[in-house]
C-alpha cells in the first residue's frame, strides 16, 4: 500500500470530518447527545465525522479493514494485515463542554503496528500527519507546514512539563504526582496531550486508566516520528488490530529516556 497516498487521504478526510464537526459544535441544538452501552456519550457529530471518514476510506482502499469507535466490530479484520483505526471525534466529552479539546484521530496499522497517523484539531484547525520513517509534521490553520519534534532538554523530574487528562483521574496519577511534586502541570482532553510532546511543548503524559486502540494509534504514529517514546506501563510495544481491542496496560509518552517516572528492570 502507498503510504503516501494513504497520508493524503486521511488528511483530507480528517478535515472534512472537522469540518463537519464543527458545524454540529457551533449549533448547540444540533448535537443530539445520546449514550452508549457504556454510559459514554455519543453525538451527532461522532455519527457525521464517523460517516465520512469510513466511507471514504473503504471506497479508496476496500481491500483493507477498518476498526472505528463508532462502528460494529467486523472480526474478519483479524486476518486483514491492513486495519485503519479510526476514532472519528476524541473528545467527546469535551465536545459537550464546548472547550475545543478534541480531534479526529486516523491511523493505519500493518501487521499489527501503526505505520501511518493523523491528527486534526477541528477548533483550531491543525493538521498533524506522520508515516513510519519519514517524521512528523504540523499544518497551521494558514498552510504554513513544519516539521516538528520533540523538546530533547534534560530536565530534573519535579521540572517535567506535564500532560494529564481533563476527564480521568486515578489513584496512580495521584500517587506519580505526589512522588515528584511536578512543578508544571496542564490538564488537557483528548489526543492534544501526546500532540503537545511531539511538538516540544510538554515532557510527559502518563496514562493508567484504560483506553482503546482508537484513541492511541494516529498519536503514537506521530509522537514516534517525531522522537518520543510511547509505551504500555509495562515498557512494552503497543500493537493494533488485535481481537481485545482494550488498551488494558494504559501507556506513556515520554519526550527522553531519561525522563521515566516509572521503574524498569
Amino acid at each position: 500500500m502507498d503510504l503516501e497516498k494513504v497520508e493524503e487521504l486521511c488528511c483530507r478526510l480528517a478535515v472534512q470530518a472537522g469540518e463537519a464537526i464543527m458545524e454540529i459544535y457551533e449549533d448547540e441544538e444540533k448535537t443530539d447527545i445520546s449514550y452508549k452501552q457504556d454510559h459514554s456519550p455519543l453525538t451527532a457529530a461522532d455519527r457525521a465525522s464517523n460517516a465520512i471518514i469510513v466511507e471514504g476510506l473503504k471506497a479508496a482502499f476496500p481491500d483493507a479493514a477498518v476498526l472505528s469507535e463508532e462502528e460494529k466490530d467486523n472480526r474478519e479484520r483479524l486476518d486483514n494485515p491492513w486495519c485503519f483505526v479510526v476514532d472519528p471525534l476524541d473528545g467527546t466529552k469535551e465536545f459537550i463542554k464546548r472547550n475545543g479539546q478534541f480531534t479526529v484521530n486516523i491511523a493505519l496499522a500493518h501487521d499489527h503496528r501503526v505505520v501511518a497517523g493523523v491528527v486534526y484539531v477541528p477548533v483550531t484547525r491543525e493538521l498533524y500527519r506522520a508515516v513510519r520513517g519519514k517524521g512528523a509534521f504540523m499544518k497551521k490553520a494558514d498552510g504554513e507546514e513544519q516539521a516538528i519534534s520533540v523538546d530533547r532538554t534534560v530536565r530534573e523530574k519535579s521540572e517535567l512539563r506535564l500532560v494529564m487528562s481533563s476527564s480521568h483521574n486515578c489513584e496512580q496519577m495521584d500517587a506519580l504526582m505526589e512522588k515528584y511534586r511536578f512543578r508544571h502541570t496542564l490538564k488537557v482532553g483528548s489526543s492534544l496531550k501526546g500532540l503537545m510532546i511531539a511538538r516540544g511543548e510538554a515532557d510527559v503524559y502518563y496514562r493508567f486508566n484504560p483506553t482503546m486502540e482508537w484513541d492511541t494509534a494516529a498519536m503514537q504514529c506521530i509522537v514516534e516520528e517525531a522522537g518520543g517514546i510511547f509505551r504500555q506501563m509495562d515498557h512494552s510495544e503497543m500493537f493494533y488490530n488485535r481481537e481485545n481491542s482494550l488498551n488494558e496496560k494504559g501507556f506513556y509518552i515520554i519526550n527522553r529516556a531519561e525522563h521515566q517516572l516509572l521503574e524498569t528492570e
